[in-house]
């Protein structure tokens, strides 16, 4: 949907940035996924070379840059700031679930439960994140159940 009027290919294509980040993050749980499945391996390869940029005092130069420089920024058109809130709030939902997963990783010791976790949380981040960046390469907001509503209420 484009309510808030037409998108140009530039508004596409740095509306697909901020997805880098939660994809960085999502490589978090793709260990026991990538195990399975060797043979992707090299997709997700160069991914892993950019996963410093999001350790800790970088990548939360990063969050903070974009919330603050991109999101409440007015002059940037809301197709751009609306692709970048969801971008950061995928992200933010990828931390807390690294964040219960880390604790109960102790607990259930690496067996089939913590890798199915692992798995669910992988391929529903990718899942998210593809849907996202082909809507926004088409030029539709992409409309995740509940995730969006938030991003609605924080972007005018």
């Amino acid at each position: 949907m484009t309510w808030r009027g037409t998108t140009t290919p530039q508004d596409r294509v740095f509306a697909c940035l901020p997805y880098l980040l939660p994809l960085i993050d999502g490589l978090a749980f793709s260990i026991p996924f990538l195990n399975q499945f060797p043979v992707l391996q090299p997709i997700f390869l160069p991914l892993f070379a950019l996963r410093p940029l999001t350790a800790f005092p970088l990548g939360l130069i990063v969050f903070f840059g974009l919330f603050m420089l991109v999101i409440r920024n007015e002059n940037i058109s809301h197709f751009v700031r609306f692709n970048a809130m969801q971008a950061i709030l995928l992200d933010i939902v990828l931390i807390l679930c690294n964040l219960v997963l880390g604790l109960l990783a102790g607990p259930l010791q690496g067996g089939l439960i913590l890798e199915t976790l692992f798995n669910v949380v992988f391929l529903g981040s990718m899942a998210a994140i593809i849907y996202s960046v082909v809507q926004s390469a088409l030029g539709r907001y992409a409309e995740i159940p509940t995730l969006s509503d938030a991003v609605h209420m924080q972007v005018r």
